[in-house]
């Protein structure tokens, strides 16, 4: 399996509230998986996959409330696989799942494409990381 495309199709962010304290969730999902054709490959298949990555801010303070700020990133990855991996995902997919073997992978790679971008979005709107950046501690100086 090979990665040889990928497109931001759909980019939403809104703040409609400030909280003190954030409860932030992470959530990507695969809408479809569905078999294309590209006319260079030889003796391979390729297979699109649709999803949507979702970062949710809601009020730590007060969970019941249904306001929250969001950010929603949609889009495709084209993969480039052989015979026998395109009938598994297709299979897999009509229980609205993918290969056990490839799930990691296509997670990963989505989680690394969309969290550079909604990083932008949350500098933009001025919204807490949704993941911990690294930080450089000071180090205890030794006392003569």
């Amino acid at each position: 399996m090979k990665v040889v495309g990928f497109n931001f199709e759909e980019i939403n962010a809104k703040k409609t509230n400030e909280f003190k304290r954030s409860n932030i969730n992470t959530e990507v999902t695969f809408n479809d998986v569905a078999k294309t054709n590209l006319d260079f490959l030889k003796g391979e298949e390729s297979i699109k996959l649709n999803f949507k990555f979702l970062v949710t801010y809601k009020d730590a303070d007060n969970i019941s409330t249904e306001l929250k700020n969001e950010i929603s990133i949609g889009g495709s990855i084209l993969l480039v696989v052989t015979k026998d991996e395109s009938k598994e995902f297709l299979k897999s997919w009509k229980t609205k799942e993918l290969p056990k073997d490839k799930m990691v992978g296509l997670y990963n790679f989505i989680l690394r494409k969309c969290s550079v971008k909604a990083l932008q979005l949350e500098e933009e709107l001025n919204l807490q990381p949704h993941i911990p950046f690294p930080q450089v501690k000071a180090q205890n100086q030794p006392t003569n």
